[in-house]
Protein backbone atom coordinates (compact mmCIF):
# COMPACT_ATOMS: atom_id res chain seq x y z
CA UNK A 1 0.00 0.00 0.00
CA UNK A 2 3.03 2.24 0.54
CA UNK A 3 4.08 2.03 -2.81
CA UNK A 4 0.78 2.87 -3.90
CA UNK A 5 0.54 6.39 -2.08
CA UNK A 6 4.22 7.20 -3.36
CA UNK A 7 2.67 6.55 -7.07
CA UNK A 8 2.96 9.63 -9.05
CA UNK A 9 0.22 10.26 -11.62
CA UNK A 10 0.45 13.64 -12.18
CA UNK A 11 4.40 14.88 -13.17
CA UNK A 12 3.21 18.42 -12.99
CA UNK A 13 3.84 17.56 -8.92
CA UNK A 14 7.62 16.85 -9.69
CA UNK A 15 8.38 19.42 -11.83
CA UNK A 16 9.34 20.18 -15.35
CA UNK A 17 13.42 19.54 -15.40
CA UNK A 18 12.80 15.58 -13.41
CA UNK A 19 9.82 15.35 -15.93
CA UNK A 20 12.63 15.52 -18.74
CA UNK A 21 14.87 12.90 -16.95
CA UNK A 22 12.14 10.77 -16.82
CA UNK A 23 11.40 10.71 -20.26
CA UNK A 24 15.07 9.99 -21.45
CA UNK A 25 15.02 7.35 -18.52
CA UNK A 26 12.02 5.83 -21.24
CA UNK A 27 13.68 6.16 -24.45
CA UNK A 28 17.28 4.85 -23.32
CA UNK A 29 14.73 1.79 -21.93
CA UNK A 30 13.15 1.09 -25.48
CA UNK A 31 16.52 2.04 -27.70
CA UNK A 32 18.39 -0.70 -27.28
CA UNK A 33 15.44 -2.79 -28.40
CA UNK A 34 14.16 -1.42 -30.93
CA UNK A 35 17.25 -0.27 -32.59
CA UNK A 36 18.23 -4.24 -32.89
CA UNK A 37 15.24 -5.04 -34.82
CA UNK A 38 16.57 -2.98 -37.64
CA UNK A 39 20.33 -4.44 -37.30
CA UNK A 40 18.90 -7.76 -37.41
CA UNK A 41 16.78 -7.14 -40.74
CA UNK A 42 19.45 -5.61 -42.57
CA UNK A 43 21.18 -8.84 -42.13
CA UNK A 44 18.67 -10.83 -43.51
CA UNK A 45 18.81 -8.49 -46.49
CA UNK A 46 22.39 -7.92 -46.56
CA UNK A 47 22.57 -4.41 -46.01
CA UNK A 48 19.70 -3.37 -47.60
CA UNK A 49 16.79 -3.62 -44.72
CA UNK A 50 15.18 -1.50 -42.40
CA UNK A 51 16.33 2.18 -41.70
CA UNK A 52 17.02 2.80 -38.21
CA UNK A 53 15.74 6.03 -38.93
CA UNK A 54 12.60 5.21 -39.93
CA UNK A 55 12.29 2.72 -36.91
CA UNK A 56 12.88 5.45 -34.21
CA UNK A 57 10.42 7.50 -36.64
CA UNK A 58 7.79 4.95 -36.35
CA UNK A 59 8.31 3.85 -32.82
CA UNK A 60 7.51 7.83 -31.55
CA UNK A 61 4.60 8.54 -33.88
CA UNK A 62 3.15 4.68 -33.24
CA UNK A 63 3.50 5.71 -29.52
CA UNK A 64 1.94 8.99 -30.12
CA UNK A 65 -1.23 7.41 -32.14
CA UNK A 66 -1.86 5.30 -29.97
CA UNK A 67 -1.83 7.38 -26.79
CA UNK A 68 -4.58 8.86 -28.79
CA UNK A 69 -6.49 5.98 -29.35
CA UNK A 70 -6.34 5.01 -25.35
CA UNK A 71 -7.87 8.80 -24.64
CA UNK A 72 -4.27 9.37 -23.35
CA UNK A 73 -4.66 6.99 -19.99
CA UNK A 74 -2.28 3.64 -21.17
CA UNK A 75 1.37 4.63 -20.27
CA UNK A 76 2.40 2.20 -23.40
CA UNK A 77 5.48 2.84 -25.38
CA UNK A 78 5.45 0.81 -28.71
CA UNK A 79 8.62 0.16 -29.97
CA UNK A 80 9.87 -2.34 -32.72
CA UNK A 81 8.32 -6.22 -32.14
CA UNK A 82 10.54 -9.17 -32.17
CA UNK A 83 8.10 -11.57 -33.33
CA UNK A 84 8.32 -10.77 -36.77
CA UNK A 85 11.66 -11.06 -37.48
CA UNK A 86 11.14 -14.65 -38.86
CA UNK A 87 8.81 -13.43 -41.27
CA UNK A 88 11.45 -11.08 -42.20
CA UNK A 89 13.94 -13.89 -42.70
CA UNK A 90 11.56 -15.75 -44.47
CA UNK A 91 10.71 -13.18 -47.11
CA UNK A 92 14.42 -12.59 -47.99
CA UNK A 93 14.83 -16.08 -48.95
CA UNK A 94 11.83 -16.06 -51.46
CA UNK A 95 13.47 -16.96 -54.62
CA UNK A 96 10.48 -17.97 -56.41
CA UNK A 97 7.33 -16.26 -58.80
CA UNK A 98 7.95 -12.51 -59.04
CA UNK A 99 10.57 -12.60 -56.40
CA UNK A 100 12.94 -14.85 -57.91
CA UNK A 101 14.97 -11.97 -60.03
CA UNK A 102 14.72 -9.07 -56.63
CA UNK A 103 17.37 -7.63 -54.88
CA UNK A 104 17.39 -7.48 -51.37
CA UNK A 105 16.03 -4.26 -51.37
CA UNK A 106 13.03 -4.73 -53.48
CA UNK A 107 12.00 -7.86 -51.81
CA UNK A 108 11.69 -5.29 -48.50
CA UNK A 109 8.78 -3.19 -49.00
CA UNK A 110 6.82 -6.47 -49.80
CA UNK A 111 7.44 -7.87 -46.57
CA UNK A 112 6.33 -4.33 -44.91
CA UNK A 113 3.37 -4.81 -46.64
CA UNK A 114 2.72 -8.34 -45.29
CA UNK A 115 2.73 -6.60 -42.00
CA UNK A 116 0.01 -3.47 -42.78
CA UNK A 117 -2.14 -6.83 -43.11
CA UNK A 118 -1.13 -7.88 -40.19
CA UNK A 119 -1.42 -4.84 -38.31
CA UNK A 120 -4.97 -4.59 -39.86
CA UNK A 121 -5.55 -8.13 -37.88
CA UNK A 122 -5.79 -6.56 -35.13
CA UNK A 123 -8.95 -4.30 -35.80
CA UNK A 124 -10.59 -7.56 -36.60
CA UNK A 125 -9.68 -9.11 -33.02
CA UNK A 126 -10.90 -5.20 -31.35
CA UNK A 127 -13.97 -5.54 -33.15
CA UNK A 128 -14.48 -9.20 -31.78
CA UNK A 129 -13.59 -8.53 -28.28
CA UNK A 130 -15.79 -5.39 -28.25
CA UNK A 131 -18.81 -7.90 -29.55
CA UNK A 132 -18.45 -11.15 -27.96
CA UNK A 133 -15.48 -9.89 -24.73
CA UNK A 134 -11.89 -10.72 -23.74
CA UNK A 135 -13.02 -14.54 -22.37
CA UNK A 136 -14.69 -15.66 -24.63
CA UNK A 137 -12.02 -14.48 -27.56
CA UNK A 138 -9.18 -15.93 -25.37
CA UNK A 139 -11.03 -19.32 -25.04
CA UNK A 140 -10.28 -19.88 -28.44
CA UNK A 141 -6.55 -18.22 -28.52
CA UNK A 142 -4.97 -20.56 -25.43
CA UNK A 143 -1.63 -20.72 -24.01
CA UNK A 144 -1.59 -24.48 -25.82
CA UNK A 145 -1.65 -22.73 -29.26
CA UNK A 146 0.30 -19.42 -28.98
CA UNK A 147 3.28 -20.96 -26.41
CA UNK A 148 4.46 -23.52 -29.33
CA UNK A 149 4.06 -20.80 -31.61
CA UNK A 150 6.28 -18.54 -30.11
CA UNK A 151 8.83 -21.13 -29.51
CA UNK A 152 8.86 -21.75 -33.63
CA UNK A 153 9.69 -18.51 -33.62
CA UNK A 154 12.70 -18.59 -31.76
CA UNK A 155 13.78 -21.72 -32.82
CA UNK A 156 13.91 -20.31 -36.99
CA UNK A 157 16.10 -17.98 -36.33
CA UNK A 158 18.86 -19.95 -34.52
CA UNK A 159 21.01 -20.66 -37.61
CA UNK A 160 21.55 -16.99 -38.69
CA UNK A 161 22.53 -16.10 -35.03
CA UNK A 162 25.11 -18.79 -35.27
CA UNK A 163 26.38 -17.56 -38.74
CA UNK A 164 26.85 -13.77 -37.65
CA UNK A 165 28.51 -15.01 -34.49
CA UNK A 166 30.79 -16.88 -36.50
CA UNK A 167 32.49 -14.05 -37.83
CA UNK A 168 34.19 -12.82 -34.98
CA UNK A 169 33.72 -14.91 -31.92
CA UNK A 170 35.56 -12.89 -29.34
CA UNK A 171 33.08 -10.06 -30.06
CA UNK A 172 29.80 -12.10 -30.16
CA UNK A 173 31.06 -13.58 -26.71
CA UNK A 174 31.66 -10.48 -25.06
CA UNK A 175 27.70 -8.88 -26.31
CA UNK A 176 26.54 -12.36 -24.99
CA UNK A 177 28.19 -12.46 -21.89
CA UNK A 178 26.97 -8.69 -21.24
CA UNK A 179 23.65 -8.86 -21.36
CA UNK A 180 23.53 -12.29 -19.66
CA UNK A 181 25.23 -10.33 -16.49
CA UNK A 182 23.52 -7.29 -16.93
CA UNK A 183 19.93 -9.16 -17.00
CA UNK A 184 20.91 -11.22 -13.95
CA UNK A 185 23.36 -9.09 -11.26
CA UNK A 186 22.08 -5.63 -13.27
CA UNK A 187 20.88 -3.09 -10.45
CA UNK A 188 18.29 -0.41 -11.24
CA UNK A 189 17.79 0.64 -14.65
CA UNK A 190 20.65 -0.81 -15.59
CA UNK A 191 18.64 -4.19 -15.37
CA UNK A 192 16.14 -2.92 -17.43
CA UNK A 193 18.62 -2.18 -20.48
CA UNK A 194 20.73 -5.58 -20.31
CA UNK A 195 20.60 -5.39 -24.63
CA UNK A 196 21.63 -1.70 -25.08
CA UNK A 197 24.34 -2.38 -22.69
CA UNK A 198 25.48 -5.35 -24.59
CA UNK A 199 25.67 -3.33 -27.73
CA UNK A 200 27.57 -0.80 -26.12
CA UNK A 201 30.31 -2.67 -24.57
CA UNK A 202 31.23 -5.13 -26.94
CA UNK A 203 31.30 -2.01 -29.59
CA UNK A 204 33.44 -0.40 -27.38
CA UNK A 205 35.87 -3.77 -27.51
CA UNK A 206 35.34 -3.62 -31.17
CA UNK A 207 37.09 -0.39 -31.43
CA UNK A 208 39.66 -0.88 -29.72
CA UNK A 209 40.28 -4.37 -31.37
CA UNK A 210 39.56 -2.51 -34.66
CA UNK A 211 42.48 0.40 -33.74
CA UNK A 212 44.49 -2.43 -32.70
CA UNK A 213 44.53 -3.92 -36.49
CA UNK A 214 42.51 -7.02 -35.41
CA UNK A 215 40.49 -8.48 -37.91
CA UNK A 216 37.73 -10.64 -38.38
CA UNK A 217 38.13 -14.36 -38.77
CA UNK A 218 37.81 -14.11 -42.40
CA UNK A 219 40.42 -10.91 -42.32
CA UNK A 220 38.19 -8.40 -43.29
CA UNK A 221 37.89 -5.11 -40.69
CA UNK A 222 35.65 -5.25 -37.74
CA UNK A 223 34.47 -1.85 -38.39
CA UNK A 224 34.26 0.00 -41.71
CA UNK A 225 33.43 4.13 -41.01
CA UNK A 226 32.84 5.47 -44.34
CA UNK A 227 29.34 5.89 -44.59
CA UNK A 228 29.16 7.44 -41.13
CA UNK A 229 31.64 10.06 -42.53
CA UNK A 230 29.76 10.98 -45.46
CA UNK A 231 26.56 11.39 -43.46
CA UNK A 232 24.62 13.78 -42.24
CA UNK A 233 23.69 15.50 -38.68
CA UNK A 234 20.18 16.69 -40.13
CA UNK A 235 17.89 15.21 -42.57
CA UNK A 236 15.05 13.14 -42.60
CA UNK A 237 14.44 9.40 -42.45
CA UNK A 238 14.43 7.28 -46.38
CA UNK A 239 10.91 6.23 -46.04
CA UNK A 240 9.76 3.96 -48.37
CA UNK A 241 6.21 2.98 -49.29
CA UNK A 242 5.18 -0.57 -49.16
CA UNK A 243 4.15 -3.19 -51.76
CA UNK A 244 1.47 -6.24 -51.79
CA UNK A 245 1.84 -9.29 -52.73
CA UNK A 246 0.05 -12.45 -50.91
CA UNK A 247 2.92 -14.42 -50.68
CA UNK A 248 4.41 -12.12 -48.06
CA UNK A 249 1.03 -11.40 -46.84
CA UNK A 250 0.50 -14.73 -45.34
CA UNK A 251 4.06 -14.92 -44.43
CA UNK A 252 3.41 -11.86 -42.11
CA UNK A 253 -0.40 -12.62 -41.27
CA UNK A 254 -0.18 -15.34 -38.86
CA UNK A 255 2.79 -13.74 -36.57
CA UNK A 256 0.19 -11.63 -35.45
CA UNK A 257 -1.74 -13.82 -33.76
CA UNK A 258 1.43 -14.01 -31.66
CA UNK A 259 1.86 -10.31 -31.50
CA UNK A 260 -1.73 -10.20 -30.29
CA UNK A 261 -1.59 -12.33 -27.31
CA UNK A 262 1.85 -10.74 -26.43
CA UNK A 263 0.00 -7.18 -26.57
CA UNK A 264 -3.28 -8.00 -24.53
CA UNK A 265 0.08 -9.79 -21.66
CA UNK A 266 1.70 -6.56 -21.85
CA UNK A 267 -1.29 -4.93 -21.17
CA UNK A 268 -2.14 -7.04 -18.34
CA UNK A 269 1.04 -6.25 -16.78
CA UNK A 270 0.66 -2.50 -17.58
CA UNK A 271 -2.47 -2.67 -15.49
CA UNK A 272 -1.00 -4.40 -12.46
CA UNK A 273 2.44 -2.29 -12.30
CA UNK A 274 -0.21 0.88 -12.20
CA UNK A 275 -2.73 -0.27 -10.69
CA UNK A 276 -5.62 0.42 -13.28
CA UNK A 277 -7.57 -2.03 -15.26
CA UNK A 278 -6.71 -0.79 -18.81
CA UNK A 279 -8.31 -4.08 -20.25
CA UNK A 280 -11.86 -2.28 -19.09
CA UNK A 281 -10.98 1.59 -19.14
CA UNK A 282 -9.96 2.58 -21.87
CA UNK A 283 -11.10 -0.86 -23.09
CA UNK A 284 -8.51 -3.94 -24.82
CA UNK A 285 -10.52 -3.17 -28.09
CA UNK A 286 -8.97 0.63 -28.23
CA UNK A 287 -5.36 -0.66 -27.25
CA UNK A 288 -5.46 -3.47 -29.84
CA UNK A 289 -6.63 -0.37 -32.40
CA UNK A 290 -4.36 1.58 -31.26
CA UNK A 291 -1.34 -1.03 -31.48
CA UNK A 292 -2.50 -2.56 -34.79
CA UNK A 293 -2.76 1.09 -36.62
CA UNK A 294 0.74 2.21 -35.29
CA UNK A 295 1.92 -1.06 -36.51
CA UNK A 296 0.44 -1.11 -40.21
CA UNK A 297 1.11 2.84 -40.48
CA UNK A 298 4.89 2.22 -39.34
CA UNK A 299 5.01 -0.62 -42.40
CA UNK A 300 3.23 1.52 -44.55
CA UNK A 301 5.84 4.09 -44.81
CA UNK A 302 8.55 0.98 -44.66
CA UNK A 303 8.92 0.75 -40.72
CA UNK A 304 8.81 -2.68 -38.60
CA UNK A 305 5.58 -3.49 -36.46
CA UNK A 306 5.20 -2.04 -33.31
CA UNK A 307 4.52 -3.56 -30.01
CA UNK A 308 3.69 -2.30 -26.00
CA UNK A 309 7.57 -2.79 -24.80
CA UNK A 310 8.08 -4.44 -21.30
CA UNK A 311 11.20 -2.31 -20.87
CA UNK A 312 9.16 0.10 -20.44
CA UNK A 313 6.55 -1.36 -17.75
CA UNK A 314 9.64 -1.75 -15.67
CA UNK A 315 10.60 2.45 -16.20
CA UNK A 316 7.07 2.74 -14.55
CA UNK A 317 8.06 -0.19 -12.05
CA UNK A 318 11.31 1.68 -11.00
CA UNK A 319 10.44 5.35 -10.21
CA UNK A 320 6.18 4.85 -9.58
CA UNK A 321 5.67 7.79 -12.14
CA UNK A 322 2.77 6.65 -13.75
CA UNK A 323 1.89 9.62 -15.77
CA UNK A 324 2.01 8.58 -19.59
CA UNK A 325 3.42 12.45 -20.45
CA UNK A 326 6.77 11.10 -19.44
CA UNK A 327 5.89 8.10 -22.18
CA UNK A 328 4.90 10.81 -24.78
CA UNK A 329 8.00 12.88 -24.01
CA UNK A 330 9.96 9.56 -25.00
CA UNK A 331 8.28 9.22 -27.87
CA UNK A 332 9.16 12.99 -28.68
CA UNK A 333 12.60 12.10 -28.28
CA UNK A 334 12.86 9.26 -30.24
CA UNK A 335 11.42 11.37 -33.27
CA UNK A 336 13.84 13.64 -33.08
CA UNK A 337 16.72 11.33 -32.90
CA UNK A 338 15.82 9.93 -36.06
CA UNK A 339 16.68 13.28 -38.00
CA UNK A 340 20.51 12.49 -37.17
CA UNK A 341 21.23 10.70 -40.11
CA UNK A 342 25.13 10.09 -38.80
CA UNK A 343 23.84 8.43 -35.59
CA UNK A 344 21.94 6.12 -37.67
CA UNK A 345 25.25 5.00 -39.38
CA UNK A 346 26.80 5.14 -36.29
CA UNK A 347 24.87 2.82 -35.14
CA UNK A 348 24.85 0.78 -38.55
CA UNK A 349 28.69 0.26 -38.83
CA UNK A 350 27.74 -2.22 -35.73
CA UNK A 351 30.16 -5.13 -36.38
CA UNK A 352 27.45 -8.70 -37.45
CA UNK A 353 29.36 -10.58 -34.66
CA UNK A 354 28.02 -8.27 -32.15
CA UNK A 355 24.74 -8.67 -33.88
CA UNK A 356 25.24 -12.75 -33.70
CA UNK A 357 26.12 -12.33 -29.80
CA UNK A 358 23.36 -10.55 -28.91
CA UNK A 359 20.60 -12.71 -30.87
CA UNK A 360 22.41 -15.79 -29.59
CA UNK A 361 20.57 -15.20 -26.65
CA UNK A 362 17.54 -13.30 -27.62
CA UNK A 363 16.34 -15.89 -30.75
CA UNK A 364 16.91 -18.63 -27.72
CA UNK A 365 14.92 -16.08 -25.30
CA UNK A 366 11.99 -15.93 -27.53
CA UNK A 367 11.35 -19.78 -27.70
CA UNK A 368 12.07 -19.79 -24.27
CA UNK A 369 9.01 -17.28 -23.37
CA UNK A 370 7.28 -19.38 -25.38
CA UNK A 371 7.93 -22.19 -22.85
CA UNK A 372 7.41 -19.70 -19.82
CA UNK A 373 3.68 -18.90 -21.37
CA UNK A 374 2.82 -22.40 -20.94
CA UNK A 375 4.68 -23.21 -17.47
CA UNK A 376 2.87 -19.95 -15.98
CA UNK A 377 -0.56 -20.35 -17.78
CA UNK A 378 -0.39 -24.19 -15.99
CA UNK A 379 -0.82 -25.94 -19.62
CA UNK A 380 -1.55 -29.48 -18.40
CA UNK A 381 0.62 -31.59 -20.84
CA UNK A 382 -1.49 -35.22 -18.82
CA UNK A 383 -3.95 -34.52 -21.33
CA UNK A 384 -3.92 -35.72 -24.87
CA UNK A 385 -5.52 -32.74 -26.11
CA UNK A 386 -2.46 -30.40 -25.01
CA UNK A 387 -0.09 -32.88 -26.07
CA UNK A 388 -1.38 -33.69 -29.67
CA UNK A 389 -2.04 -29.72 -30.69
CA UNK A 390 1.85 -28.91 -29.06
CA UNK A 391 2.77 -31.79 -31.19
CA UNK A 392 1.13 -30.76 -34.19
CA UNK A 393 2.52 -26.90 -33.84
CA UNK A 394 6.13 -27.69 -33.44
CA UNK A 395 6.55 -30.55 -36.15
CA UNK A 396 4.29 -28.10 -38.51
CA UNK A 397 6.08 -25.14 -37.45
CA UNK A 398 9.93 -26.47 -37.53
CA UNK A 399 9.34 -29.00 -40.22
CA UNK A 400 7.92 -27.14 -43.24
CA UNK A 401 11.42 -25.66 -43.41
CA UNK A 402 10.39 -24.68 -47.20
CA UNK A 403 6.65 -24.38 -46.56
CA UNK A 404 3.85 -25.03 -48.93
CA UNK A 405 3.80 -23.15 -52.49
CA UNK A 406 0.49 -23.52 -54.62
CA UNK A 407 -0.42 -21.97 -58.18
CA UNK A 408 -3.38 -19.48 -57.61
CA UNK A 409 -5.06 -17.21 -60.07
CA UNK A 410 -1.50 -17.49 -61.81
CA UNK A 411 0.89 -16.85 -59.84
CA UNK A 412 3.05 -18.94 -57.03
CA UNK A 413 1.49 -18.11 -53.43
CA UNK A 414 3.52 -20.04 -50.51
CA UNK A 415 1.97 -20.81 -47.45
CA UNK A 416 5.22 -20.66 -44.55
CA UNK A 417 5.73 -23.14 -42.06
CA UNK A 418 4.46 -20.61 -39.46
CA UNK A 419 1.36 -20.05 -40.95
CA UNK A 420 0.68 -23.77 -41.35
CA UNK A 421 1.06 -24.36 -37.42
CA UNK A 422 -1.11 -21.11 -36.46
CA UNK A 423 -3.84 -22.82 -38.80
CA UNK A 424 -3.10 -26.41 -37.43
CA UNK A 425 -3.08 -25.20 -33.89
CA UNK A 426 -6.21 -23.28 -33.87
CA UNK A 427 -8.50 -25.99 -35.66
CA UNK A 428 -7.16 -28.37 -33.45
CA UNK A 429 -7.87 -26.23 -30.28
CA UNK A 430 -11.06 -25.79 -31.82
CA UNK A 431 -12.08 -29.07 -32.04
CA UNK A 432 -10.92 -31.54 -29.70
CA UNK A 433 -12.77 -31.17 -26.98
CA UNK A 434 -11.25 -30.30 -23.01
CA UNK A 435 -10.40 -26.91 -23.33
CA UNK A 436 -11.09 -25.25 -20.15
CA UNK A 437 -8.90 -21.96 -20.50
CA UNK A 438 -10.38 -19.10 -19.17
CA UNK A 439 -8.36 -15.32 -19.50
CA UNK A 440 -8.45 -13.40 -16.25
CA UNK A 441 -8.79 -17.01 -13.66
CA UNK A 442 -4.56 -17.11 -13.81
CA UNK A 443 -3.46 -13.44 -13.75
CA UNK A 444 0.02 -14.29 -13.44
CA UNK A 445 -0.06 -16.07 -17.08
CA UNK A 446 -2.01 -13.62 -18.68
CA UNK A 447 0.96 -11.46 -17.92
CA UNK A 448 3.06 -14.09 -19.21
CA UNK A 449 1.41 -14.27 -22.74
CA UNK A 450 4.16 -12.30 -25.50
CA UNK A 451 7.07 -12.19 -26.88
CA UNK A 452 8.73 -9.16 -24.81
CA UNK A 453 12.23 -10.14 -24.29
CA UNK A 454 12.59 -8.15 -21.04
CA UNK A 455 9.48 -8.83 -18.66
CA UNK A 456 11.65 -7.07 -15.35
CA UNK A 457 10.36 -6.63 -12.32
CA UNK A 458 7.69 -9.43 -12.89
CA UNK A 459 7.78 -10.67 -9.00
CA UNK A 460 6.82 -7.05 -7.82
CA UNK A 461 3.71 -6.98 -10.17
CA UNK A 462 3.12 -11.05 -9.02
CA UNK A 463 3.19 -9.24 -5.52
CA UNK A 464 0.48 -6.75 -6.12
CA UNK A 465 -1.69 -8.22 -7.41
CA UNK A 466 -1.82 -11.20 -5.32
Amino acid sequence: MNERNEAIRDVSKIGLPKTLLLGLQHMFAMFGATILVPILVNNYFEGEGLSIQVTLFCAGLGTLFFHCCTKLKVPAFLGSSFAFLGGFYTVSQLDTGIFADMTMGEKLPYACGGIVVAGLLYLVLALIVKIAGVKRVMYFLPPIVTGPIIICIGLSLAPSAISNASSNWLLAFTALAVVIIFNIWGKGMFKIIPILMGVLISYGLALILNAAGVTNADGSAILDFSRVATAGFVGLPPFEICKFHLTPILIMAPIALASMMEHIGDISAISATVGENFIEDPGLHRTLIGDGLATSLSALIGGPANTTYGENTGVLELSHVYDPKVIRLAAIYAVVLSMIPKMAEIIGSMPSAIVGGVSFILYGMISAIGVRNIVENKVDFTKSRNLIIAAVILVCGLGFSGGLTFHVLGTDVTLTSLAIAAIAGILLNAILPGNDYEFGKNSTGDISRGIGINPQNSDLRKGKQA
